[in-house]
Formats: structure tokens, C-alpha cells, sequence
């Protein structure tokens, strides 16, 4: 994922409300929202390295990974992709598992992390260095930089979501979709200098990118309730921003909370 905002304990249907974008380059090969058969995960799938972004389960765990925008960064290390389904076909809690994943993230290429269960939720990253933090109730954002970072667009996702949150809506998530949706380019003034140049700057700044080879791959909306029943959204998307489907899946948490 590229820009993530989510809602922890702060609705009173959900624990975790999640909106997010995937870009991508689309001649990247991945499947499409779906339950796999060789592990107990509900996502998309990357099919260069096996892993995935975002992915769900049906006791209500949920992990999504983005990358790190730095051009001098080398990406070398173990697929950042596997992060999240090594979390979700594991057996340690969110707690537990960042203790542990913290002696072995400097060998990952850049990554942050968000890692979700019945009681907790963590962010994890490995730049510059390894370091993990309990997420606090509230909403919160995220996108190639560090956790929190007011970047525009993280923080334009983030007061749409806030927005939502504060109507008391519950089930209409088109207006996190419209979000997501959202191309406006941000002022020059406001964008970060990651490295990159001013004109991708620009281009990156909007939620969703619109382009022939590089682009919003998948839109997804995760909502899993106190109850740890839930679902997950997604919209899928070709070059130039084509509308390629939408699958939404409902899960069921199995176990008692």
C-alpha cells in the first residue's frame, strides 16, 4: 500500500476502519481480492514475491505494509511482502509478534508495518531504524514515509476519515471510496522532498494516481467490528486508472473476544 487511513477503537461499530491505496507498477503481476487456498488469508496477492499487502483473517486479524520513498535506499533484504503473511498465518499476538519481528527488521527492505488483532495494534518500521510503537485509539495515517507523517495526502485521507467517523455512518463506505479517489494534486508549498524531484513530487501527491505504466492499482476498505465479524472492499484498477472490478468478502471471527 501507498496511503493508508484507519479508525482504531474510535467507532462504535468498528474497531478497525481502513482505508487505503495500492500503487504500483502495472505490469506487476498479482492476483485479485480473495481467500487463498494455502493459507487462512483474505487479500490480494503479489505473485513476483508471494506476498501481500493487505491482508485479512477470519479470527479478525488484519496487517497492511507500504514501502519507504527514498531514492538512495539501496531495497535490498528480505521482500517487505512477506511481513504480512508471516503475521497473519502466525500465532502471536500484535504485541508479541512486534518484540520479536524488531531483532530481525534491518534484514527486510524498507517497510512500514501495521499489525491488528482482537485487542492490539502496532506500527512497525526499519527506517533509518528499527522500531516499533502500540497504536493508540484515534485515527491515524500513513504512507511512504514515517508512521503519522502529515504528508498532504495521508493527511487529506485522514480528516475524510475523521469526517466519517464523526457522522456515525457505519455501512456507506462510498464516501472512503471518493476519498480514495481524490487526484487533486497538492500546492507545491505543502509536498514533501523525498528525493525524487519536484515533478514526481506533484504526481504522487494525489490519493490516486492516474498513469499508463505506474499507478492506484486497488482501492480497498477493511471494517472489522468489536464483534470481529467484518468485511473487506476492493476495487481494482488497470493503466490510465481503468476500472477493472470490485469484490467485497465477509468474514467471521471464530473464537471468542
Amino acid at each position: 500500500m501507498c496511503l493508508i487511513a484507519f479508525a482504531w477503537h474510535s467507532h462504535p461499530r468498528w474497531r478497525l476502519l481502513l482505508a487505503g491505496n495500492r500503487d504500483e507498477f502495472h505490469a506487476r503481476p498479482s492476483t485479485a481480492l480473495a481467500r487463498w487456498d494455502d493459507a487462512p488469508i483474505t487479500g490480494g496477492r503479489d505473485l513476483e514475491a508471494g506476498g501481500t499487502w493487505l491482508g485479512v483473517t477470519e479470527s479478525g486479524r488484519c496487517c497492511v505494509v507500504t514501502n519507504v520513498r527514498d531514492p538512495r535506499d539501496p531495497q535490498l533484504g528480505v521482500s517487505r511482502g512477506l511481513l504480512a503473511t508471516d503475521y497473519l498465518t502466525g500465532s502471536a499476538g500484535a504485541s508479541a509478534h512486534a518484540q520479536e519481528l524488531l531483532r530481525s527488521a534491518a534484514s527486510y527492505r524498507p517497510f512500514n508495518l501495521l499489525t491488528f488483532d482482537a485487542r492490539d495494534a502496532f506500527y512497525l518500521g526499519n527506517r533509518p531504524e528499527s522500531r516499533a510503537q502500540a497504536v493508540t485509539p484515534g485515527v491515524h495515517g500513513l504512507s511512504n514515509a514515517d508512521f503519522n507523517t502529515p504528508w498532504p495526502k495521508t493527511r487529506a485521507l485522514m480528516q475524510h476519515l475523521q469526517h466519517w467517523v464523526d457522522m456515525g455512518d457505519d455501512a456507506n463506505f462510498a464516501p472512503l471510496f471518493a476519498a480514495l479517489a481524490d487526484e487533486q494534486v497538492a500546492p507545491d508549498e505543502q509536498l514533501p522532498d523525498t528525493g525524487i524531484g519536484l515533478e514526481r513530487e506533484r504526481r504522487l501527491s494525489a490519493a490516486f494516481i492516474r498513469g499508463e505504466a505506474y499507478g492506484t492499482r486497488a482501492s480497498t476498505v477493511v471494517a472489522i467490528g468489536h464483534d470481529g465479524r467484518g468485511m473487506i472492499v476492493e476495487r481494482r484498477f488497470g493503466p490510465n486508472g481503468s476500472f477493472e472490478g470490485e469484490t467485497m468478502l465477509r468474514f467471521a471471527d471464530s473464537s471468542p473476544t
